[in-house]
């Protein structure tokens, strides 16, 4: 006895739909990670409108310290993949206080280069690395005398 097996033709559609848009929603994400690969897809955030807090921990940075936190100038291994991709030790992360906090709470900068007291660029994240933006500081206040 033979069995056959027959979609109604509005079902494939249906189904064929569905298969499309799924890929469609699985590709999206994959293919806008893959495409930042440098800072310029990232927001630009003027140095002056960090918040107060944010323009210390910069202060501090470029000074060279010293910190408030133990795990400030740590290395930050960019898991998330939203900056830059760096060899391993290229990134530190800085703790930017919080109003009423008494942890360190989400608020960070993270800095890149060879020299901890002289960043290559800076990015500043508000909400604990879910994204960040390029930190823009005036030529006079990024080498300070």
């Amino acid at each position: 006895m033979r069995f056959s097996f027959a979609i109604p033709r509005y079902m494939a559609w249906q189904w064929l739909c569905c298969c499309a848009l799924l890929l469609i929603g699985l590709a999206s994400p994959l293919h806008a990670r893959d495409s930042r690969h440098d800072s310029e897809a990232l927001p630009v955030l003027l140095l002056r409108d960090l918040p107060r807090q944010g323009q210390d921990t910069y202060a501090l940075i470029l000074a060279g310290g010293p910190f408030p936190y133990e795990k400030d100038g740590t290395t930050f291994h960019n898991r998330e993949r939203l900056l830059p991709q760096q060899k391993r030790g290229y990134y530190r992360e800085y703790t930017v206080r919080t109003p009423r906090v008494r942890h360190r709470g989400a608020r960070r900068i993270v800095c890149g280069g060879a020299v901890p007291s002289v960043p290559d660029r800076c990015y500043y994240t508000s909400d604990h690395y879910a994204s960040f933006s390029l930190i823009a500081a005036p030529a006079a206040a990024a080498r300070p005398d």
